[in-house]
């Protein structure tokens, strides 16, 4: 384990204690959580799967290309569906966000299945 792989494991369990810290207020306050929780989360995530992919990431070679494509290339489809099932909800008022909330929601979700992609092709490719 490299110094930028250990760098990106410590950087995620930072955001784990923090997003953690940032559940358990809205848990005792019994609300949602506040609105930057979501997005810490998707941080966390990402810290993580960097940590796992930096060794295969640092060499430039075709494998690497071929997952960041098609990592991109699904996550688009998955993109449009969070865009499709948010957008009937609000529609049909089966959820009520505000759209801070809305906009945080997608901002983690979007970083969250594009490296969770990444993952997954990585050990499939």
């Amino acid at each position: 384990m490299n110094y930028s792989q250990k760098y990106f494991l410590i950087m995620g369990i930072i955001f784990c204690i923090m997003s953690g810290t940032m559940i358990l207020a809205g848990i005792m306050t019994h609300s949602a959580p506040p609105a930057p929780t979501y997005t810490v989360l998707a941080m966390m995530i990402m810290c993580f799967c960097l940590s796992y992919l930096h060794p295969q990431f640092k060499e430039k070679d075709e494998r690497m290309k071929l997952i960041r494509y098609k990592g991109m290339f699904f996550s688009f489809f998955a993109l449009t569906a969070y865009y499709l099932l948010f957008s009937f909800g609000l529609n049909l008022h089966v959820i009520t966000l505000s759209a801070v909330e809305l906009l945080n929601i997608l901002m983690a979700l979007t970083m969250s299945t594009v490296f969770i992609s990444f993952v997954v092709l990585s050990k499939r490719y």
